[in-house]
């Protein structure tokens, strides 16, 4: 997470939205040599729009879902944002998003870049406010990139439904460290519903919770430049089935998890829940040097983390960096058990070991190969087609590592493996509706 000028990017935004026009407006078109009409959507969307896939639709400047407007796209809907004037499509808190699609239609926010000249960065992102805690002064924040008031006092409040969404070639960089994430939830509750989502290729970070309370499962960050999973600001949500990949190129943490920078110990506290997750650095260092830790907790964070896989990072797996994050693990209420990290110059951290060797973090398997640690998870890094099913220490045929179960409490699903992905010949649920080009 890059801390941003809030001045310099709200002033880009501004420009952007000056070079598509600030009216609502709507305008179809047929374009030659494109298969569909296109709409251009600028300014504001009021009452309840409706997004087909019968159509393109390109976001022009900054398009805002004002508070008591629902924007309903439907399965197979393609969004474009326009690079010229950073096409970013921006949730008001109130306001709903519901982008439901299937396995074999998702709905895809992508570049209007070529095929072959797409990159990170090619318009601004996905952003989503919502009416949630945050552990903020006055209990409510301002958007990175002028994006918005977020926060509130409803844990519950909604943002509506994301179900099979990728957002790719995202993150608009308006400076040196000043860009977008591509999918941002601000104070966002749990009152939503938020499956089968992948950021791909995204300049800043791929997923970004700033407070809130909102859940997520069945996700997919691949190849950010910055960090894959992100939190801060008092984030208290659940999270299942979380796939991490990282290309050597352009990358930071696969987790950078904070409480609050500027008062580590400021309430609600950061305190996700996180079950089955596999973070995958890239190792070769053929792309690059980038992508040093997998996950980074600091600040004064909390959290529960259980059921992961760690490997291929150039540095460190997990490490806790201050006296305040150490705190949240002595005085129990952080938690991890029941995961692999290896291969990496230092599997854990030396603030992390203690809690390993006295057991508060249980069953927990370092080692330096795959032989040592009895597992194989071959081409996870492949960035083109990245392998996430492993086979060996991640059953429960060999009775090696077993899986904690997750609370009971209709948002977890039990489960019989660790990390992300199921091991083979079970359904890879990536299948379908993930895709990974790198231009």
């Amino acid at each position: 997470m890059k801390q941003m000028s809030y001045k310099l990017a709200g002033l880009a935004i501004a420009v952007a939205m000056l070079t598509g026009g600030v009216v609502p407006v709507s305008t179809q078109t047929t374009v030659p040599g494109i298969d569909k009409p296109v709409v251009v959507v600028t300014g504001e969307i009021t009452g309840t729009a409706n997004w087909t896939s019968n159509n393109y639709y390109v976001l022009r400047g900054a398009v805002f879902v004002n508070d008591g407007a629902t924007l309903n796209i439907a399965a197979g809907t393609r969004v474009i944002g326009e690079a010229g004037s950073v096409g970013t499509l921006v949730v008001l808190r109130g306001g709903r998003l519901n982008a439901i699609g299937t396995r074999t239609a998702p709905i895809v926010f992508t570049s209007d870049q070529a095929v072959g000249n797409r990159a990170r960065g090619d318009w601004g992102g996905l952003i989503i406010n919502g009416r949630a805690p945050v552990n903020l002064e006055g209990g409510e924040g301002a958007g990175e990139g002028d994006t918005g008031v977020y926060g509130g006092t409803n844990p519950n409040d909604s943002s509506g439904t994301m179900r099979y969404v990728r957002v790719e070639f995202a993150g608009v960089e308006f400076s040196p460290d000043n860009e977008l994430n591509g999918i941002a939830f601000q104070g966002v509750g749990r009152g939503g519903s938020y499956e089968y989502i992948q950021v791909h290729m995204n300049r800043d970070d791929a997923l970004e919770w700033f407070g809130g309370t909102a859940d997520i499962k069945y996700a997919v960050a691949s190849n950010a430049a910055d960090d894959s999973f992100d939190w801060t600001f008092g984030w208290s949500g659940r999270a299942q089935f979380i796939a991490i990949t990282q290309r050597g190129d352009d990358a930071d943490n696969g987790i950078e998890a904070d409480n609050n920078e500027f008062n580590n110990n400021l309430l609600p506290r950061s305190n996700p829940q996180i079950y089955n997750i596999t973070l995958c650095g890239d190792s070769d260092r053929v792309e690059g040097p980038e992508g040093p830790r997998g996950a980074n907790f600091r600040r004064g964070t909390a959290f529960t983390m259980r059921n992961f896989l760690v490997t291929g990072f150039k540095s460190v797996g997990f490490q806790l960096s201050d006296a305040s994050t150490t705190a949240q693990v002595s005085n129990g209420t952080s938690q991890m058990g029941s995961g692999v990290a290896w291969g990496m110059p230092t599997n854990m951290h030396s603030s992390v070991v203690p809690f390993i060797t006295s057991g508060q973090f249980p069953n927990i398997r370092l080692g330096a190969t795959d032989a040592q640690v009895g597992i194989s998870m071959t081409g996870c890094a492949d960035h083109e087609n990245p392998g996430f099913q492993p086979s060996g220490v991640a059953t429960l045929a060999g009775g090696q590592i077993t899986p904690i179960q997750p609370p009971n409490d209709g948002f977890f699903e039990a489960v019989s493996f660790i990390g992300a992905v199921p091991p083979s010949p079970a359904d890879n649920w990536m299948t379908g509706w993930t895709a990974f080009p790198q231009r």
